[in-house]
């Protein structure tokens, strides 16, 4: 406060102290408080000034970052290389397969594939399996019966030197000499006797007209319609029918247990008849198990067969098979191996993917990438051209370092399926300190 030389102060000083000036000069605590909210009010201001940059840089160096930008595509699936199945050229066949249904189709039980006509052609020998059956159901044998003895006699005997100018096929039957009815089958089925054929249809029914007729009555009663049969042994060019027929009479001897396990036998001794051989050459070859040949000399070269076939698959296919009208019996062996090996190479592995193999990539707003890539070697096994079929699943990494499995690819074709997994190939690495504090818009 200033005072003017006669005591007295100044207007201006009086209207410009603060009135609380005097109060603090009353009172100096008031005035050290006064100073101590000061200070703190200053230092508020400066924490503000200061500590506003350095929240930036904690927040920028610790707030979450966006996931990687995922890009997937499923990998086309390659196609197999079609089946060719060969097939009789000259003449006609048919053939049948069960136990594949899951890659050939639902109808290949039946009649699957053929070739030339269905129209009706001489069985020849083929006949003597209907012989067998019909007189089987006459006079039935279970798994071990050798069944009721025949006795030959004169006349049976005979028979050897008819059959035997008329070219036939034919085995001995002494005067007096007894067989089994399995040992005669047998010998009427695995060398193709034809006398054995006439003597023991005879025997079973009296007479060679009531053989006809029942075996006319078993014909009908097994939907064999377009099947003619006026005697035992083929020889007669009238005993006929077709390949859709015959099929089905492979099938019906087959699945007889005498039948089945005569016409699989390579060779046999019998009593009378000696050594003898199955005139079905192949048996045994490319899965071969049966039936019966037939042949009437050029161009009547028959075989109705059957054949266990290891694919690869879970179990073998049952193939059924008929040949009807080759040039010579290695005509017909040859297109019968070639049938069966065709479809055997039908089936195959096919190579699906190479381990390595991009489907995706991992990319960050930071610049950092990675591969996503088929981890190993596939392939599937199916039937021919068969459509394989794919399909991916991924999931989110966790780590996005190299060798993380994030997916799978499966490949399907027909009942089989590979699955490989996907995995990161390469690592994705964090973003860096400069480009968190450069980049605030893509922080979390």
């Amino acid at each position: 406060m200033t005072t003017s030389p006669d005591g007295l102060v100044g207007l201006d000083e009086l209207w410009s102290r603060d009135p609380a000036d005097s109060v603090d000069e009353v009172d100096p605590g008031r005035r050290r408080r006064r100073r101590r909210w000061g200070l703190i009010a200053a230092l508020v201001v400066l924490a503000i000034v200061i500590g506003t940059p350095t929240a930036y840089v904690g927040w920028a160096l610790n707030a979450p970052v966006a996931s990687p930008t995922v890009t997937s595509q499923t990998p086309t699936a390659p196609a197999g290389a079609p089946a060719a199945i060969l097939l009789l050229r000259d003449g006609a066949a048919a053939i049948s397969v069960s136990g594949g249904e899951e890659y050939l189709g639902p109808d290949t039980g039946g009649v699957w594939l053929t070739s030339g006509t269905d129209e009706v052609r001489p069985m020849a020998s083929i006949s003597k399996l209907i012989t067998a059956l019909v007189v089987l159901e006459a006079w039935p044998l279970d798994g071990t019966d050798v069944g009721p003895t025949l006795t030959f006699d004169e006349a049976d005997n005979d028979l050897y030197d008819e059959y035997y100018v008329r070219g036939a096929t034919i085995a001995a039957m002494p005067t007096g000499s007894e067989m089994s009815l399995r040992d005669a089958l047998s010998t009427m089925l695995i060398p193709s006797a034809s006398n054995y054929a006439e003597v023991v249809s005879t025997w079973a029914f009296g007479s060679q007209g009531a053989f006809v007729s029942a075996a006319r009555r078993w014909l009908a009663a097994n939907g064999l319609d377009s099947t003619t049969l006026v005697e035992p042994t083929g020889l007669d060019r009238r005993n006929t029918s077709t390949p859709t027929d015959l099929l089905a009479l492979g099938k019906i001897a087959a699945a007889n247990p005498v039948i089945a396990r005569i016409a699989a036998t390579p060779a046999i001794t019998l009593g009378g008849a000696g050594t003898v051989r199955n005139t079905n050459g192949l048996i045994g070859t490319a899965g071969i198990t049966g039936l019966k040949t037939g042949n009437l000399g050029e161009g009547t070269y028959n075989l109705l067969y059957t054949a266990s076939l290891d694919v690869g698959a879970a179990a073998p296919l049952s193939v059924t098979g008929v040949a009807l009208g080759g040039y010579s019996t290695a005509a017909i062996n040859e297109s019968v191996v070639a049938t069966l090996e065709s479809l055997r190479s039908g089936f195959h592995t096919v190579p699906v993917a190479t381990a390595g193999e991009q489907v995706g990539s991992l990319t960050t707003a930071w610049g950092s990438s990675a591969r996503m890539v088929i981890a190993e070697d596939a392939s599937i096994f199916t039937w021919s051209d068969t459509p394989i079929t794919v399909a991916m699943n991924t999931t989110a990494p966790v780590t996005y370092e190299d060798g993380e499995v994030v997916g799978t690819v499966t490949w399907t074709a027909g009942p089989h399926t590979a699955t490989a997994p996907v995995t990161i190939q390469g690592e994705i690495k964090p973003p860096s300190e400069w480009w968190r504090l450069t980049h605030p818009d893509e922080l979390g």
